[in-house]
């Protein structure tokens, strides 16, 4: 994969994320703020932006998303070897806004 292909992955993965984002907000305002760990102004900021808004942060470089892990999570999943349960646990992660707040903010 060269630096275009990527790039183009990564637009795609910000448009998905910012268009999941701005339905997640739509959709119950206070469970998005807690599953992307942001204010109530940030997501009033991410709902209200334009399609045209909405493409110019998607074509960023970087990646507007990151997964967050609970503690807990993580030092389990070095710690047990067991695969049990591992996929399960995985639904713990949650999308964050992270990049999206520093793209917001340049």
């Amino acid at each position: 994969m060269n630096a275009n292909q990527i790039h183009e992955e990564i637009k795609e993965i910000n448009l998905s994320f910012m268009l999941l984002a701005q339905q997640m907000i739509k959709g119950d305002k206070n469970l998005a703020m807690e599953s992307f760990g942001v204010n109530e102004e940030m997501v009033d900021l991410v709902a209200g932006l334009s399609p045209a808004q909405l493409l110019k942060m998607s074509a960023s470089n970087m990646l507007l998303c990151c997964f967050r892990f609970e503690e807990s999570l993580l030092l389990n999943m070095v710690t047990d070897h067991k695969k049990n349960g591992l996929l399960a646990q995985m639904s713990a992660a949650r999308p964050s806004t992270k990049h999206m707040a520093e793209a917001l903010a340049a």
